[in-house]
């Protein structure tokens, strides 16, 4: 079978190449009956622009990288699902690679990439600045997500972890008066792990002067919050509630409760931290941190067209935080659905 040139499009439509190159591209230069008539000469031919070849021209291959940590669990999925949904409307293809096996793996990722993305978006916890000049050239524009980098080089958008943290502390002993709040931890690297972590500690000193603190480790996953909440039944001593750094440790610590016979929320409220779809749906429904979690993915690619649209903003790139608010549903004991703001997006 013949393939169709853009030299067979220009010859039916009686014009240059250059003429059907300005049409199919849009890029203006020609009359809109010329640009009409071209268009439909090439779908009648079934002519497909090689995608390589503009590149070569237009030094745009039309396709954003992300790089995340991991592709498991309804977070990833959801932002996932927010930068692809906005690259869409601008035309863009999402390229997307995962670095759960470790930096190595990490940058191996970002090599690959290079020459095939005209931008990135990273969520990689570990990922510091040596790291990122090591593996990204300067000219790649990239916006960081959930990341304690600052400067000039790259567009950082982050998550008020500790602004959320703190809210469902509050929401927890003072609106609820449970006092005794035990906290499962995320990965001690984990930036976000850190943050809410450090949320949580600085809120118990503020809402909760004086009551213990209980810090068990998790991995962000399900089976570290059940073991978690298995430690807590064997402990002996339960604490009134649970305030897990995600939502996955959360549905994990909840189940491990509920096989120990314990009734959630009835003996220990248990609450999260992300609200993925999933937590709406368990029983007891989860009292959780929403973060608006497509919205961020959303914000993020539309930071990076901007970056495309005009370069030279990377010279005055800052960081910028997402708000987030509390989720009250049953698993909490507080009557569902009604919502504690914490501070907005700035």
């Amino acid at each position: 079978m013949t393939t169709v040139t853009i030299k067979d499009v220009a010859r039916e439509a009686g014009v240059s190449v250059a003429s059907v190159s300005r049409a199919l591209n849009g890029t203006g230069g020609v009359t809109a009956e010329t640009e009409k008539r071209i268009r439909e000469v090439a779908a009648r031919l079934r002519y497909v622009p090689h995608g390589a070849a503009r590149s070569l021209i237009t030094r745009r291959t039309h396709t954003i990288g992300a790089l995340l940590p991991d592709m498991y669990g309804e977070f990833f999925s959801e932002l996932i699902r927010g930068i692809d949904l906005a690259a869409r409307t601008r035309g863009l293809h999402l390229l997307v690679s995962s670095a759960h096996d470790g930096m190595d793996d990490a940058a191996a990722a970002l090599r690959t990439m290079r020459g095939r993305v005209d931008g990135l978006i990273v969520l990689s916890p570990r990922a510091d600045a040596s790291f990122l000049h090591a593996n990204l050239p300067e000219s790649l524009p990239t916006v960081l997500l959930n990341s304690p980098l600052r400067g000039r080089r790259y567009s950082v958008l982050n998550i008020d972890n500790p602004g959320g943290a703190r809210a469902m502390v509050r929401h927890l002993a003072v609106e609820r008066g449970l006092r005794d709040i035990a906290f499962i931890a995320g990965p001690p690297d984990n930036f976000d792990a850190q943050q809410r972590e450090e949320g949580y500690r600085h809120a118990m000193a503020e809402f909760a002067p004086g009551a213990p603190l209980r810090v068990l480790r998790g991995e962000f996953t399900e089976d570290s919050g059940y073991r978690a909440g298995a430690e807590l039944l064997a402990s002996g001593k339960l604490p009134r509630a649970v305030f897990a750094a995600n939502d996955m440790m959360a549905i994990g610590c909840l189940l491990a409760l509920r096989e120990g016979g314990v009734d959630v929320p009835g003996e220990v409220a248990v609450t999260g931290f992300d609200d993925i779809p999933i937590a709406r749906y368990v029983t007891p429904a989860l009292t959780t941190v929403r973060v608006r979690i497509v919205d961020l993915g959303r914000s993020a690619l539309e930071r990076l067209a901007a970056l495309l649209d005009a370069p030279d903003q990377t010279a005055t790139t800052q960081a910028d935080t997402l708000g987030c608010d509390i989720v009250v549903r049953d698993s909490c004991g507080a009557r569902p659905h009604a919502r504690t703001f914490t501070n907005k997006a700035r």
